[in-house]
């Protein structure tokens, strides 16, 4: 099995962990998750410790919570099927500031009817506001679930210069 380094660091959406291998960042998670240790038990070795590519991962997230960068500059490790695989890679193509709905982002992976297994892929990703699932919305505007919490998505789409009301992205 590989290694993974684990970091944690204060931000404006609370604590995060950070995990990366050598091949990359593998998975961000909210506050003391005890699915982080879970499903990085199924993959990697698990260090208790900061790497140097930590550390330059919590270099990237500071400087966009202070909306330094708009694009992170990091190689990911990711672990996932097929299909959340060109999920993730379409969210990744939503812009800093822009929003996509689930049936957006089905269109673009060629299942038009496949709303619900994008919401799946995008709710089994193990490395949000880097693959930026925040922002992907409902097709009403209306913000859906977020690992983090609804708080935490309202939170990183204002980082970004949206606004939200009622539930609900305004444009």
């Amino acid at each position: 099995m590989n290694k993974v380094y684990i970091s944690h660091m204060e931000s404006p959406v609370g604590d995060l962990a950070i995990s990366s291998s050598e091949e990359g960042l593998c998975g961000i998670w909210f506050g003391k998750d005890t699915e982080m240790n879970q499903w990085l038990n199924r993959y990697f070795d698990i260090v208790e410790e900061s790497s140097e590519y930590n550390v330059y991962i919590m270099d990237q997230l500071n400087k966009y919570f202070k909306k330094e960068i708009k694009d992170f500059e990091v190689k990911l490790h990711i672990i996932g099927s097929k299909f959340q695989k060109s999920v993730w890679k379409e969210l990744l193509e939503v812009s800093y500031g822009r929003t996509a709905s689930y049936k957006d982002i089905s269109c673009r992976v060629g299942k038009p009817n496949g709303a619900r297994g994008v919401g799946g892929a995008v709710g089994a990703n193990k490395i949000p506001i880097i693959i930026p699932c925040h922002r992907i919305i409902g097709s009403n505007k209306e913000l859906t679930g977020f690992s983090g919490g609804i708080e935490k998505k309202i939170k990183l789409l204002e980082i970004e210069g949206l606004s939200v009301r009622e539930g609900k992205v305004v444009v």
